[in-house]
């Protein structure tokens, strides 16, 4: 939340404004505490805010005084009118701190006592309201009634009317006449609809016949369905809804029935286009180049240039540019015609501009000089200016010079020359250059010797006179910027007039022809000029002057001073969230001057505009950049400034990328302590960053002590790590810091010391929940044990069987620090008994006792005896086997097979433990003696029936994981059909049940049942005559228990046998097969011949 400070340093004041005067606010800010630019909004009454109104009724000029850094925000309201009066609020906030004021406008009108009157301004504003009295007598309404509804928003425009939606309410009103009888519509369009740009809007008519249907025409042309035209048909009303509606939809619209039409027009309202930057004035010099720039609140919006009340159109002079919301005028050239005010219009608001042109002035750099001359000589007058554009012309005595053979006249640059060969007495006068366009000119002298005297020998010894002022810094030293020209010029005395020799060092003879650096020499005076002076130009230049009365000698140094060279190796040292510390080096040639300090531009990597960071001259060589975008790439350069000037940039930096530091890391904790070693494991930080986490730092220390030592060499990527090679006993201190690419993030330090000892952890041992309770395993299978436990230090394990040790060749053991685990690849019966696991750390200890038991198919039944044989039944019995298979007998099979084919004929019966009376029983169709099976005569009969079981589901008990099944025995005719269910729903293709029929036995076998496979099972035969069902209860048991007193493994069984009645039996073998949890054992066969 942001809380009210006092940035607000002038507020603006409640006023009293005169009605259709000018009114001023003005509010400033002070932001010397602030980190970015304020926002400043300008309200009336509670929320109205005025900056979107912003036009020729409002207008609001920001500026900023970098001195005071104080922002001045204003607001002028042109005209004031009733409707201003009221209370505003002037709102400012930056960030986290924010500030408010609130102001009152009354208005009032100018009365006859307000001040001195001047009646001629009244009788003048007398007669001018009389003069627009028929402007404003103009009935608007009565034009627009008259007027085609395309030309509505033309004439509103004309008129000043702001509000179209209104005035196409009012002119609706207006237009109400007796409507034409229409026998199709019973309500048509209405004439007109306005809408704004962006919004929907909603067509209507009534029909008088519900079932007609209507064409939608949108100028001319029929409108189809689509996502922006939906149509709607309600009874008798029609609608079109126009989506989103763009200037494209601003058109004529008709509903066509029949021969029949409803017309309209639509109108689409644009908001008002505001400018959110004005024009600020500009001045420049002539030819250089003008830019006006403006800001605008909406993309697509059309601007319009004005200078002094006439439009600027696109032509070789004015040039306009457009980017997003920004628009430029540009002119390439100023001249002084274009000074003026610019003005620039949108729809919403208008701002304008100075521009003010300067004329460019000239410079001399060199002006004519006097000369006296010789007849026959040749005389040179020679100017430089500044502009090398320049011309101009040469007069003598206010008449032009014409150029001759004697006569010529040279620019070469920004030297101008008139040379007059072979002089005479008639050239003699006042010699003047006037460039042209300038209000400045050149004079000099020509002064013709004539010597009429006699010569008289005289010999006087050369001299030099060196100047000192001017351009010497010191004695005989001369300074030069590079780029300029430099001309000396040395006094020489002597007679006769002596020789002169310019060298630069000892060997290097400066000729007297044209070139950059020459010589001069005219009488008693020597030139040296040096064009455009360069870094090699610099040294030491000796100058002798020789006659025949002697010789003389001079030294000047000259020392070309230069712009510094580029800055080198910068470089990005280091980068924080929004910062980055830059480093460079400074230039390898400072020019000669001492460098005064830097500046810095950044840019946005791919980009090609480059960002001044500072105004100022900075003097360090390491800079902290700020208000950079974190994982935004940017490159950086360097300028050296001097006394000469700036230097070229430097080469761009290698890209860089401003990121923070992570957090610490969270939740740092001892996982393990061990002599010499401590395992610690810690979370990620809360905040990470672009950067992401490139590992982590573990360091440590002695309680007390201020030395860190690193643990690991190169970061660890995991959240834990174990420090080794720790004093045994101490008390050490761990920190933990996360590192990226912005560097370490600050450490996440251990509250408390730890004490470097192994800590004794009794032994525990964690049995699994399958392994509390019997295994059992069948022989062959594989068996993979595997048993936790913990305890510190490393406990000792020890295996036991039935007390004794385990033969490690029998079992397969192996153990780590945390679990120990028993295999074994092939189990056998051998391997069953009870196994003991011990773990022990020094005189603590824990056991747990593992019973694990191998079974296998039991062996044959014995004592296999017939007890009884009556009609075709017969009674078994028989004893258990001797081998159980290691485990219980849950049931017996018996089979059936004719004594002469050896085949089975009959299905498998499976007797479980609740079948305590067994018979062996077979049927046939005819009754049979001794002597065999009796002759009847072949009677046919009805062999029809519903279906009845003959035998029912038994209730059963079964355990988890292990196969069964469920029987029972139906008979019927024709065949009935077989259903299964479960608790009354239906079994279908489920790969868990099979469903078997062999000859009215039916069976449901239960592949691997679990526990909610228990419930109540059903069997239903059906047939054209009938049907019934038998039902059982199914219970799954999770573990194997004791067998129930009430469910004993019987020796006898009865079994009913019915075969078909073609089929007759005088031998019957029974194979009888013992089973248990593992399966069916050997069989023992037992004929029984039936009489």
């Amino acid at each position: 939340m942001s809380q009210i400070s006092g940035l607000l340093v002038e507020k603006p004041q409640s006023v009293t404004a005169i009605k259709g005067k000018n009114v001023t606010f003005v509010a400033k800010v002070d932001s010397s505490q602030l980190l970015r630019k304020p926002n400043m909004k300008w309200l009336k009454g509670k929320w109205m805010d005025l900056g979107s109104k912003a036009g020729k009724h409002l207008q609001f000029k920001e500026t900023y005084d970098r001195n005071t850094k104080i922002y001045t925000y204003e607001m002028t309201i042109v005209k004031v009118v009733d409707g201003d009066a009221g209370g505003y609020r002037c709102e400012v906030t930056s960030k986290d701190k924010c500030d408010s004021c609130t102001f009152d406008i009354s208005v009032e009108d100018a009365g006859e006592d307000a001040g001195e009157l001047d009646f001629s301004g009244l009788l003048k504003k007398r007669e001018r309201k009389q003069k627009e009295e028929p402007e404003i007598n103009v009935d608007v309404w009565e034009i627009l009634k008259n007027a085609k509804p395309c030309d509505y928003e033309k004439i509103a425009f004309e008129y000043g009317i702001t509000d179209l939606r209104g005035m196409l309410k009012r002119l609706k009103k207006m237009k109400k006449v007796e409507p034409k009888k229409s026998d199709a519509f019973l309500k048509k369009l209405d004439p007109a609809y306005s809408v704004e740009k962006g919004k929907k809007i909603q067509l209507s008519v009534e029909l008088a016949d519900p079932n007609a249907q209507v064409k939608w025409l949108r100028n001319g042309q029929e409108i189809k369905p689509s996502a922006k035209y939906i149509f709607e048909s309600v009874g008798g009303i029609r609608k079109l809804t126009i989506n989103k509606c763009t200037l494209a939809d601003d058109a004529a619209y008709e509903c066509v029935v029949g021969e029949e039409k409803s017309f309209t027009e639509v109108f689409v309202q644009e908001p008002p286009v505001t400018i959110t930057k004005m024009l600020d004035d500009v001045h420049v010099v002539v030819g250089e180049k003008v830019e006006f720039e403006v800001e605008v609140s909406d993309e697509g919006a059309n601007v319009k240039w004005m200078k002094d009340g006439v439009e600027l159109s696109r032509d070789g002079k004015y040039r306009f540019k457009k980017d997003g919301t920004k628009h430029w005028l540009i002119i390439n050239e100023a001249t002084t015609e274009d000074i003026g005010t610019y003005y620039v219009y949108t729809s919403g608001g208008e701002s304008k501009g100075e521009l003010d042109v300067e004329e460019k002035e000239l410079e001399v750099l060199q002006s004519i000089a006097d000369l006296t001359l010789k007849a026959a000589e040749q005389a040179v007058f020679k100017c430089e200016v500044s502009d090398e554009k320049v011309t101009g012309k040469w007069f003598k005595d206010g008449v032009e010079v014409i150029p001759s053979d004697r006569i010529k006249m040279t620019h070469i640059g920004r030297t101008h020359k008139l040379v007059i060969d072979d002089v005479k007495p008639e050239d003699a006068g006042d010699y003047t250059f006037v460039p042209d366009g300038y209000a400045l000119s050149l004079s000099a002298k020509l002064n013709f010797l004539e010597i009429k005297i006699d010569y008289v020998p005289r010999q006087e010894p050369p001299k030099i006179h060196l100047d000192t002022t001017g351009s010497f810094v010191n004695k005989n030293t001369i300074i030069v910027v590079a780029g300029n020209k430099l001309r000396f010029d040395v006094d020489i005395t002597g007679d006769p007039p002596p020789t002169v020799c310019w060298k630069k060092g000892d060997t290097v003879r400066l000729s007297e022809a044209e070139g950059r650096v020459r010589v001069e020499t005219r009488k008693n005076l020597s030139c040296f000029v040096i064009e455009g002076a360069e870094r090699a130009d610099e040294g030491l230049y000796h100058i002798t002057v020789t006659n025949p009365a002697g010789e003389d000698k001079a030294d000047v140094m000259v020392k070309i001073v230069d712009v510094p060279d580029p800055p080198e190796n910068v470089k990005c040292t280091g980068v924080g969230e929004d910062s980055a510390s830059i480093q460079w080096d400074p230039p390898t040639f400072d020019g000669g001057v001492p460098v005064k300090g830097y500046l810095m531009e950044r840019k946005k990597k791919g980009s090609s505009r480059w960002t001044k960071l500072n105004f100022d001259i900075y003097e360090s060589t390491t800079y902290e950049a700020k208000k950079m975008i974190e994982g935004v790439l940017y490159e950086m350069r360097v300028f050296a400034v001097n006394g000469i000037g700036m230097s070229q940039p430097s080469a761009s930096s290698k890209p860089f990328m401003p990121i923070a530091p992570t957090s610490e890391p969270t939740r740092l904790t001892v996982e393990d302590v061990t002599d010499g070693t401590c395992a610690l494991k810690w979370l990620p930080p809360e905040r990470i960053g672009a950067g992401g986490i490139d590992g982590y730092i573990i360091e440590y220390c002695v309680e007390g002590a201020t030395e860190w030592v690193q643990a690991n060499e190169t970061p660890v990527e995991k959240n834990s790590y174990r420090v080794r090679g720790l004093p045994v006993g101490e008390k050490m201190l761990f920190r933990v810091t996360a590192v990226n690419i912005a560097g370490r993030s600050p450490p996440a330090v251990m509250a408390q010391a730890v004490t470097i000892r192994e800590i004794v952890e009794r032994p525990k041992i964690r049995l699994p929940r399958e392994l509390r309770t019997k295994y059992i395993k069948r022989v062959g299978e594989k068996v993979n044990l595997v048993i936790p436990f913990q305890g510190k230090p490393r406990p000792v394990v020890t295996w036991l069987k039935d007390g004794a040790p385990l033969d490690t060749k029998l079992v397969n053991i192996r153990t780590s620090d945390v679990d120990t685990i028993l295999f074994i690849r092939q189990a056998a019966r051998e391997h069953s008994g009870q196994y003991t696991l011990s773990v022990q750390i020094e005189n603590m200890e824990d056991k747990v006792n593992l019973e694990i038991q191998i079974v296998d198919k039991p062996g044959p039944p014995i004592a296999v005896t017939v007890t009884d044989v009556w009609g075709f039944n017969a009674a078994l019995e028989w004893k258990p086997p001797k081998d159980n298979g290691n485990c219980e007998i849950t049931g017996y099979t018996i089979q059936k097979a004719d004594l002469k084919t050896k085949v089975n004929q009959l299905q498998y019966l499976l007797y479980w433990s609740t079948i305590c009376e067994h018979s062996f029983i077979i049927s046939r169709l005819g009754p049979f003696n001794l002597n065999g099976i009796t002759e009847q005569p072949y009677k046919e009969k009805d062999m029809c029936s519903s279906p009845k079981f003959i035998t029912p589901l038994m209730d059963r008990s079964v355990i988890a994981g292990y196969s069964a099944a469920i029987s029972c025995a139906v008979r019927g005719y024709p065949k009935p059909k077989i259903i299964w269910m479960k608790n009354k729903m239906i079994i279908g293709e489920d790969p868990k049940y099979l469903m078997q029929n062999n000859q009215g036995v039916l069976t449901l076998n239960i592949r691997k049942p679990s526990l909610f496979d228990g419930g109540k099972y059903t069997c239903k035969a059906i047939n054209d005559l009938g049907e019934d069902e038998v039902e059982c209860k199914l219970v799954v048991r999770g573990t194997y228990g004791q067998k129930s007193p009430s469910s004993p493994v019987c020796n006898n069984f009865r079994l009913w046998l019915n075969p078909q009645t073609s089929v007759l039996f005088s031998n019957v073998m029974l194979f009888f097969l013992s089973r248990n949890r593992k399966g069916g054992g050997e069989e023992v066969n037992k004929a029984l011949k039936i009489p």
